[in-house]
Order: structure tokens, then C-alpha cells, then sequence
């Protein structure tokens, strides 16, 4: 092909092509200028094929702001855990915790304490009374948050349906501390940290010091976004360490049960749905902290919102997934 022939054929591609004709970024800076009509929106921040590719804040926010991304870090909590799991930490997803937390159990305690396991906690399965919604403020207000929440009568067979409780990722925050003899923001900093733009600013603990598993963490939307990265290319660090493996990401985003809120999948503390007609992996904390990976497109979006504000009886939840539909069409 001549050089003529060949710059010819370059420019039909381009008139063809839509994302070549328009651009990714200029569609999704129309697509983010709009989104400022969401209120409670803060900031959003888009990575495609391992590039940030759009960044906005709103109202004086900015993705470089530490802010509190509530229960999106319940998949932090689940990466630690497989992490742990590959370096023979721990046993498994069924490995039973009473033995873990023996000096926590109850006197007398249900005998159905001994069935409950890792992958339980992890998938909110454990058939205890949840220590999230009306019951979160006398949880965190006893003396042994770990004791309070294995002394929670149960409500369900552990392995039953999914009761959706921040006690349940707390356990699995003190099982990582027993276990390795060291904090879990320790081991986040350690097992994490080689994912460039990954850090944790702040983190809540309770009364015997362990870090608040699912909770009350200060993350940058672009530090939530690394992480999400992190799934995004089956566990590899933008350098190409492996942080986390394949076989673990697999597990997590399998769905183990469902909300009964949104009827949306839930596995090892990652929801999934269908979002504009592409599989969507997600971490979802009050108000409307969200990290979303979607593997097929090689796209990963953060987006954080008034955290002091409910997303899902607002309709804020169901605006941040459509404004997610938007960023994966441009992206097609």
C-alpha cells in the first residue's frame, strides 16, 4: 500500500470511528460537566486501559481529597483476606473462625458459632443479627465491638440468606490482626502498597485498637480508583507485580447471594449487575462511594458523594450507576 493509500485508509477509520472522531476524554468531560446536576455528587475519576482518562470534582471537591469511603471498604477488607490466604495465613473460605476468635466467644454461646466461616463473613452470610442500620450505633458504642458482634443472636443458618452487617468484615479485621500479629492498616499499607497512587490516609479503630473492618476509612477518590486497578488487571500492580491473585478476584466477584434491597449479586465483598449491557463489579459505601470495575471494557470508575446522606432511598445510588451507563457508552 502506498503512503497516499495508506493515509486515505487512516482517515476512513477516523470518520468511522466515533471514539477516534470525538475523542474518549472530550466525551466523557460532557459527560461529567452534566453530572454536576447530582447534588450529592463529589467527585468522579475514570481510568480506561490503565490511563485516568477524566477527573472532576464538584463544589470545591477534589480527587486528590482524602474523604471517607465508608463500606467501599469492605473490598479492601476482602483483598486482605485473599491476600492472606495466599501466603498461608489463612486456610481458606472455609475455614472456621470460632478457633480464631476463641477468646471473644460467648459464654454459652449458640452452638452454631462453630459453623460459621471466613467465606461467611466475607459474603454476609454468617446468619448473625446485623450490626449495620439501626443496630450500628449500640454496636459501636459497647466496650469488645468483636464480642458484641459474635454475641448478636441469630437470624438466620450461617451460609443462609445475606444480612448485610459491618460486624461481620470487623471480624475479619481482627482475625487478620490475631493472626499475623500485626495492625490491618499495617498489612493494607504492606500487601497494598506497591499499587502506585494506593494509600490510606485514616482509619477508624475500636476499643482494643483494631482498624473498624468496612468502615470509616479515608481514601483519595484516585487512591480508591488504584485499588479498584488492582482487580481490574487480575491482581497485578501498574508495574506488573502480582498483589493478589486471579483465582481470588474470580471468587469475589462470584456471586454468593443477593441483596434483598437491590436484588444485585453479592460475593467477597463486591456486588456485580449489569450496567448498559456490560458486567459491573462493585464496592458501594453509604451516601454513594463507589468504586466500579468493568473488566470487559478495561475500565475502572470511582465516584464519591455526601457521605452524611442516603444513596439508595434517595435514588442517588440508581443516579450513580446510570451516570456509570453513560461513562461505558462512551467508552464503547
Amino acid at each position: 500500500m502506498t503512503r497516499a493509500a495508506l493515509l486515505a485508509f487512516s482517515l476512513l477509520l477516523v470518520l468511522a470511528s466515533p471514539s477516534r472522531a470525538v475523542g474518549l476524554e472530550d466525551r466523557l468531560a460532557e459527560i461529567l460537566d452534566d453530572a454536576e446536576r447530582l447534588q450529592p455528587l463529589h467527585t468522579v475519576v475514570v481510568a480506561h486501559e490503565g490511563e485516568t482518562v477524566a477527573a472532576q470534582g464538584y463544589r470545591g471537591r477534589s480527587p486528590d481529597r482524602p474523604t471517607n469511603i465508608k463500606s467501599a471498604s469492605k473490598s479492601v477488607v476482602s483483598a486482605l483476606v485473599g491476600i492472606a490466604i495466599d501466603k498461608g495465613v489463612l486456610e481458606g473460605p472455609d475455614q472456621a473462625i470460632a478457633p480464631l476468635l476463641a477468646s471473644d466467644l460467648p459464654d454459652n454461646g449458640d452452638p452454631r458459632l462453630a459453623d460459621i466461616t471466613v467465606g461467611h463473613l466475607l459474603s454476609m452470610q454468617a446468619g448473625l443479627g446485623r450490626t449495620s442500620g439501626a443496630n450500628y450505633g449500640r454496636w459501636v458504642s459497647s466496650r469488645n465491638w468483636v464480642r458484641a458482634a459474635l454475641a448478636m443472636p441469630f437470624d438466620d443458618e450461617p451460609g443462609g440468606a445475606m444480612l448485610y452487617s459491618t460486624g461481620s468484615t470487623h471480624l475479619l479485621s481482627a482475625i487478620l490482626t490475631r493472626q499475623t500479629g500485626r495492625s490491618t492498616l499495617e498489612l493494607a499499607r504492606d500487601w497494598l502498597g506497591g499499587q502506585d497512587g494506593f494509600s490510606i490516609a485514616g482509619w477508624d479503630r475500636d476499643p482494643q485498637g483494631i482498624y473498624l473492618g468496612g468502615n470509616q476509612m479515608a481514601m483519595t477518590p484516585r487512591s480508591l480508583l488504584a485499588f479498584g486497578e488492582i482487580y481490574r488487571t487480575g491482581g497485578h500492580a501498574r508495574d506488573g507485580t502480582r498483589l493478589l491473585s486471579e483465582e481470588w478476584i474470580e471468587q469475589s466477584f462470584q456471586p454468593r447471594t443477593a441483596s434483598r434491597f437491590t436484588g444485585d449479586g453479592y460475593g467477597y465483598g463486591w456486588f456485580t449487575r449489569r450496567i448498559a449491557g456490560a458486567d459491573v463489579y462493585y464496592g458501594w459505601g453509604y451516601g454513594g462511594q463507589m468504586v466500579y470495575v468493568v473488566p470487559e471494557l478495561e475500565l475502572t470508575v470511582a465516584m464519591t458523594s455526601d457521605e452524611n446522606a442516603p444513596a439508595g432511598r434517595s435514588g442517588h445510588r440508581g443516579d450513580l450507576h446510570a451516570l456509570l451507563g453513560e461513562i461505558i457508552q462512551a467508552v464503547r
